[in-house]
């Protein structure tokens, strides 16, 4: 089992590790344990390099498959056994930890205030959209929502993770703001995310630690996606 070393420190830029398994038919290897972020809940994988004696190899893909966290490498593989150095691309990295901060942000602000639910959200360096189930969603309305996002931002919120055993942590009220619960009856142990004094959710991704670090945040967009799903797109400064 690949130990998920980014769901307790977001900041984790690189790491040591072991390669348990190899695959050269898909060109990758999975690793005992992992600072690179496999991809799932709209954020997109992370990339860098392992290091392999006085080799480098490029990480261009990486996904969680049963236990395992798998690397795609551009390479000659490492074998079973292998000691290596795992290196974020540290830029992307915080650039999609902003990024997905400033979306829990929004999340915050529409439940609290508008008490709408998500229907989904993606999200790419520096730029993200989330919808939400509004019946009507108009200019005014959304730069209503872009000031009370950035207010929030500005006060300096400190963004906590728990990982909690599933009984405790579905006794939270409204943990899962999705339409549809997404967390298969399979997982025990449930990760969570707070803003403290605004947002607490269930997520496995990566954040920084307080709302500041986000930066300020545009809504770039927004358009009807159905008759009660409704779309906003961000972006953050750079």
């Amino acid at each position: 089992m690949t130990e998920l070393l980014y769901q307790i420190d977001s900041y984790l830029k690189e790491f040591q590790a072991t390669v348990l398994a190899v695959s050269p038919d898909e060109g990758a290897v999975a690793l005992d344990q992992t600072a690179f972020y496999p991809g799932g809940g709209g954020q997109p994988n992370d990339v860098g390099w392992l290091l392999v004696g006085d080799g480098t190899l490029t990480v261009n893909k990486v996904k969680r498959q049963g236990e395992h966290v798998w690397h795609w490498l551009d390479g000659e593989l490492p074998a079973v056994g292998t000691t290596v150095t795992g290196r974020i691309d540290w830029d992307r990295r915080y650039q999609l930890m902003r990024t997905h901060t400033a979306l829990h942000v929004l999340c915050g602000v529409v439940w609290r205030d508008y008490g709408a639910l998500v229907t989904g959200g993606n999200m790419q360096p520096l730029k993200g959209r989330m919808d939400f189930e509004f019946e009507t969603l108009r200019g005014e309305l959304v730069r209503e929502i872009e000031e009370k996002v950035n207010l929030e931002i500005q006060k300096g919120r400190e963004v906590r993770v728990k990982i909690l055993p599933r009984e405790e942590a579905f006794q939270i009220p409204d943990l899962i703001r999705t339409k549809i619960n997404l967390l298969p009856e399979s997982i025990t142990q449930v990760r969570t995310v707070e803003i403290v004094g605004l947002d607490l959710q269930a997520d496995g991704g990566t954040h920084v630690t307080n709302t500041r670090e986000v930066g300020r945040v545009r809504v770039v967009d927004y358009k009807s996606k159905g008759r009660i799903n409704k779309r906003i797109r961000i972006e953050l400064a750079g």
